[in-house]
Parts: C-alpha cells; sequence; structure tokens
C-alpha cells in the first residue's frame, strides 16, 4: 500500500498530496533556494510527479532558472513546489509544508558549495557539492 501524505501553505488557501514514501530528501544550500524562500536552507523531498495533487486552491508558478519552476501561495507566499525539467518525472516539495515534516528527516546536503558558512545543520549527512540527479 502506498503512503499517503499531506500539506499545504501557512495560510490554508493551497493543499496537496502525493501518495509515495519519504524518501529522497536533502536540504539545499543553493543560493536560488536561499533568495525563493527567504531562509537560509529549503529541505525538499523528491516525490513521482504523477503521485502529486492538489486538492485545494491553485498556485502561482514563478520560473527561477531556465530549467526551474517553483510553485508558491499568492496569498500568503509560501513556497511549495519545485519542478525542474532535469528531473521531469519527480516534483520537488518542500518538507516544512508537510502536515507532519518531523516524519522526514533529511538525508544529505545537496549543492554544498553554496553553502552559508554559519550553518551547522546535521553535520553527518553526506554532502554533495551540487546535486546529483540521477
Amino acid at each position: 500500500m502506498d503512503e499517503v501524505h499531506g500539506g499545504g501553505c501557512q495560510c490554508g488557501a493551497l493543499r496537496y498530496r502525493f501518495r509515495a514514501p519519504l524518501r529522497d530528501i536533502a536540504h539545499c544550500h543553493c543560493t536560488v533556494c536561499r533568495r525563493s524562500s527567504g531562509g537560509i536552507v529549503t529541505t525538499w523531498i523528491s516525490v513521482p510527479l504523477s503521485s502529486f495533487q492538489w486538492l485545494a486552491g491553485t498556485p502561482r508558478e514563478y520560473a527561477s532558472s531556465g530549467s526551474c519552476t517553483r510553485s508558491f501561495c499568492g496569498q500568503c507566499g509560501a513556497q511549495l513546489t519545485l519542478f525542474t525539467t532535469l528531473s521531469p518525472e519527480t516534483l520537488d516539495v518542500t518538507v516544512a509544508t508537510l502536515d507532519h515534516p518531523e516524519q522526514a528527516p533529511a538525508e544529505r546536503h545537496i549543492w554544498v558549495q553554496s553553502r552559508l558558512p554559519l550553518l551547522h545543520l546535521d553535520p553527518q549527512l553526506p554532502d554533495e557539492q551540487q546535486e546529483l540527479i540521477p
């Protein structure tokens, strides 16, 4: 049986769910994620695109690079997903927007070449200078 997980934005205007295990979770340190989220790191879970569906609301979208489109709430501004043409079968979902983010611990750090030196988060996890896309 597939695992079903849900989440949404801060104001509740957007709700989503996906059917997939909680794996392939990474702390991203890239500059684009920092500037898009306003945080010093963004933690993502990659899920099969076919398993994801919006339950409520219609997100706004922003092309943050030539290969990436981010979805966010037009009311509260929460960033929820990232689609990249570099991995077109998956969708990245912000772990912080899950209903139970405590169930989704990160497995690695990605884009550590951009990591801020002040951040010391989960030092036991493996580092990837850039994201390694399967």
